[in-house]
């Protein structure tokens, strides 16, 4: 194993460094700059590397991005590559080799019916164009449609950190403190099942939810631009798994009310349900589609927000008329991520990515099973390598933990002491390794995880 380039001293330094300088994301600084800071240094397949030389696995694929592992050689060679031409060009007015051979390669990829590429390089910026576009679309389609200006998402919702985005947002820990900037939304329930608000129970509902959108839709959809969804798991809410039926349900209800469908595939997209994205579960052919995290293979930062040439048309027109999108970011089409792209969409075509996963779909669903005798695990929640595990103070009930108690925090802690890296989602504990991880290697992140629920909720 190669040995940690940090000496004890040069790691105090980048320790303290890290806790004085740096102002991390979604993290509590009083909190953090008490503990010892964990620094990466490297990582190889399934595995990240700490400055002391310890080697944990990525249970989380790096925040839902790395799908083939990490250092893959194919995409390593190809940034590689690239830089040796050109690291970037604006793509406006101009083009680039990679931005055009990745736009054939996705459009060949994705739901049938989407065929125009518009890049930007985060999944919030992808979700902002698609609001974007989904509203100038109607405001130049015709004079009729200009009051269509509303949108419509569903509770628990995360679609990013922008203002457009958190506006979607149904998370109030992460966006009740900026409503007052926000524009107003229409929202629709969730389909948790888990916690129906409505007490029904799955197995005998009828997608009792899609009633309550179907209400807004009907009373609403002459001043509505577009429904947003997340397909098949809403992630940040703590990878609520929907009924199957409610995507295909909600795409005919957006068509029968002519509202434009939008779906989010930034954490579902590249493999991570099973199919190369989950729309394909239900076979739903979106007006326009949010990608990014999987899109490089977890190398660079890249998104790509998707449209039909429908929506694309009401664009086109003479320069005095204004109908030009007036969006772009200075790295959009960067040839270095898009020829990492490239490369990660060959990787799933060449290595059969997909239907090697199956029985490690299968597998991870096994192990599962175990959790159903801890006491104090409610429901665990799985499509493809997307788990969510909820940790509940009484079972019978659903009784959440005190806040206070930080029980998802304390079970990735203790999971870290034993060599593997998680981040929870409340009392949810998450699993999304890499879709490469190896059979042997799911197992040991499977027993560490439950080794470190059973430890922290059955001392």
């Amino acid at each position: 194993m190669e040995k940690p380039r940090s000496n004890k001293r040069a790691l105090a330094r980048l320790q303290q460094l890290d806790t004085t300088r740096l102002w991390h994301p979604f993290t509590q600084m009083q909190d953090y700059s008490h503990n010892t800071p964990l620094i990466i240094e490297r990582g190889q397949g399934s595995y990240l590397f700490d400055s002391d030389g310890k080697k944990y696995i990525d249970g989380v694929s790096s925040l839902w991005v790395t799908v083939h592992g990490h250092r893959k050689k194919q995409i390593d060679d190809a940034i590689i590559a690239q830089v040796g031409k050109i690291c970037h060009s604006t793509l406006l007015g101009l083009s680039n080799v990679p931005a055009i051979e990745l736009a054939e390669k996705l459009v060949a990829i994705v739901p049938k019916g989407l065929t125009k590429v518009f890049y930007s390089d985060s999944g919030s910026t992808a979700v902002e164009i698609a609001l974007k576009i989904a509203y100038q679309y109607w405001q130049q389609l015709s004079r009729t449609t200009r009051k269509k200006k509303k949108f419509i998402s569903l509770v628990n919702a995360y679609h990013g950190d922008t203002i457009g985005a958190v506006s979607l947002g149904g998370i109030d820990l992460f966006h009740e403190i900026y409503r007052p900037l926000l524009f107003k939304t229409f929202k629709a329930p969730s389909p948790y099942c888990y916690r129906c608000p409505y007490n029904k129970k799955q197995s005998s509902c009828g997608l009792h939810c899609l009633n309550f959108l179907e209400d807004i839709l009907r009373t609403r959809h002459g001043e509505t631009a577009a429904f947003i969804m997340e397909p098949l798991v809403q992630g940040a809410a703590g990878m609520i798994v929907f009924p199957k039926g409610y995507c295909s349900g909600a795409r005919q209800l957006c068509a029968r009310y002519n509202v434009l469908c939008i779906v989010d595939e930034v954490a579902t997209g590249f493999g991570r349900t099973g199919r190369m994205f989950a729309c394909e579960h239900e076979n739903i052919r979106p007006d326009i589609m949010a990608i990014a995290k999987g899109i490089t293979g977890g190398t660079l930062p890249l998104a790509a927000t998707l449209a039909t040439d429908e929506v694309y048309s009401a664009f086109l027109g003479d320069v005095h008329e204004c109908k030009t999108f007036y969006h772009g970011h200075t790295y959009t089409g960067n040839p270095v991520a898009c020829a990492a792209a490239c490369a990660n969409i060959d990787i799933f075509r060449k290595e059969k990515v997909l239907s090697r996963l199956q029985p490690k779909i299968r597998q991870l669903w096994c192990r599962l099973e175990e959790l159903k005798i801890f006491k104090h695990v409610g429901q665990v929640r799985q499509c493809g390598f997307m788990v969510g595990i909820e940790l509940v103070a009484d079972r019978k009930t659903k009784k959440p933990y005190p806040a206070q108690e930080r029980i998802g925090h304390r079970v990735i802690l203790e999971a870290r002491k034993h060599g593997v890296i998680i981040r929870p989602l409340g009392d949810v504990i998450v699993l999304m390794p890499p879709l490469a991880i190896r059979e042997k290697e799911l197992d040991k992140l499977c027993s560490v995880v439950f080794d470190a629920i059973r430890t922290v909720t059955e001392p």
